[in-house]
C-alpha cells in the first residue's frame, strides 16, 4: 500500500479522535503539556493497536466486534459528553475542574477504545491484503497522535475564549460522535428500524 493510501486512512481513522480531542479541551479551558502528551499518546496507542489486534484475531472475533463496537462507543461517548455537559452546567471552579480531568483514569482509556473501534476491522482487511501491518499500525498511531495534539490545542483556545458555552458544546459534540457511529452502523446493517 502506497504511503499516500495509508496516510489517507490513517487520518479517516483519526477524524473521530481529532473531533473528541477538540471536545475534552474545550471541557478543560485550559490544557497543560501534560495533558496535551496523555491524550495523543493514548489515542495514538489504541490506534496503532487496534489494527494489530484485529490483523491477529481473524474472523471470529472481527464478526463478534463488528456486532457491538458502535454500541460500545456511542456508549462511551455519550456518558463522558453528558459528565461534561453536566460539569459545565454545575459551574465548578478550577480546582474541581482538574480532579475530573477526562484526560486521566477510566475516562482516557475510554475515550481511547471509543475512538479506535473501527481500526480493528481495517487490521482485518489488512490480513487480507498482504499489508505491512507494523510499519501500518505506526503510521496510524503517529498521524492519530499528531491529529489529537492539533485538536487539543484547537479546543483549548476555543474553551478559553468562550468558556462554559463551548463546555456545552464539547459535550454536545461527543455525544453527537458517538450517535453518528451508531447510526452510521445501523444504517449499513440494512437500516435503522
Amino acid at each position: 500500500m502506497p504511503f499516500w493510501l495509508l496516510a489517507g486512512l490513517a487520518a479517516g481513522l483519526a477524524m473521530d479522535a481529532l473531533a473528541v480531542a477538540i471536545g475534552v479541551s474545550i471541557r478543560l479551558r485550559t490544557t497543560t503539556p501534560r495533558q496535551v502528551f496523555r491524550l495523543s499518546f493514548h489515542f495514538g496507542l489504541f490506534q496503532a493497536l487496534m489494527p494489530l489486534l484485529g490483523w491477529a484475531s481473524g474472523r471470529f472475533a472481527a464478526e463478534f466486534v463488528s456486532s457491538i463496537d458502535h454500541w460500545v462507543a456511542f456508549v462511551l461517548l455519550a456518558f463522558i459528553g453528558g459528565r461534561a455537559i453536566k460539569d459545565a452546567l454545575a459551574d465548578k471552579d478550577d480546582e474541581e475542574r482538574l480532579r475530573s480531568d477526562p484526560t486521566r483514569g477510566m475516562s482516557l482509556v475510554s475515550l481511547s477504545l471509543a475512538t479506535s473501534m473501527d481500526a480493528f476491522a481495517v487490521g482485518l482487511s489488512f490480513a487480507m491484503l498482504s499489508v505491512n501491518v507494523w510499519y501500518a499500525a505506526a503510521v496510524i498511531g503517529l498521524i492519530t497522535g499528531g491529529l489529537t495534539v492539533l485538536g487539543m490545542l484547537f479546543g483549548g483556545f476555543l474553551g478559553r475564549r468562550f468558556g462554559t458555552v463551548m463546555e456545552i458544546f464539547g459535550g454536545i459534540i461527543l455525544i453527537g460522535i458517538g450517535l453518528k457511529v451508531l447510526v452510521d452502523h445501523l444504517m449499513d446493517e440494512g437500516g435503522l428500524f
